[in-house]
């Protein structure tokens, strides 16, 4: 069996992720909602700033989403994300 071709920011996502010790379905969701936001960014979301994630909190509202539901996305974006996009992205 191969394996999926995956970017080394994602990996390094769910690596971060099993380290901490998070279960699998919590680790699915996290991925789910970040390539979510990578969708509506229209881009990787390892330079995303908190501009693009509060645009992303009016869209999710506007779309009709609920507070849990726009509460638990970003949790999922900030938990594992901020460590992890801190330690892919070289000092400027």
């Amino acid at each position: 069996m191969t394996e999926q071709a995956i970017s080394p920011l994602r990996r390094r996502m769910i690596e971060d992720m099993a380290i901490r010790k998070l279960g699998a379905k919590t680790q699915h969701d996290y991925v789910q909602r970040v390539k979510d936001f990578a969708v509506f960014l229209g881009r990787s979301p390892d330079k995303a700033g908190k501009e693009d994630l509060r645009r992303y909190q009016l869209h999710l509202s506007e779309s009709g989403a609920h507070t849990p539901k726009i509460n638990a996305t970003v949790s999922a974006l900030l938990s594992p994300l901020v460590k992890t996009f801190k330690a892919a992205t070289p000092p400027s």
